[in-house]
């Protein structure tokens, strides 16, 4: 039977509750990325230079800052110098 429009729903999850198959696939996959975070300095040195090079400019986003372009009409701050 179908819920009468207004009046409050009632079962299900309570808020908060958190999903038990989200849960455990998170569990799974924060396991298997932890393994291969240990195993990834090896396995970079099995790779050819071409191959570890991209892989590497793949993961400099996840450790370094974006730098942001600087506009030509505003240039670089001025710091007073070279010295």
């Amino acid at each position: 039977m179908a819920r009468i429009k207004g009046t409050p729903k009632t079962g299900g999850r309570q808020p908060g509750t958190e999903n038990k198959l989200t849960k455990e696939l998170r569990t799974v996959l924060k396991n298997i990325m932890f393994e291969e975070l240990e195993n990834l300095p090896v396995n970079l040195n099995k790779l050819d230079n071409k191959d570890r090079i991209e892989i590497l400019v793949k993961l400099i986003p996840y450790v370094l800052p974006k730098v942001e372009t600087v506009p030509i009409d505003k240039g670089e701050p001025f710091h007073g110098g070279w010295d």
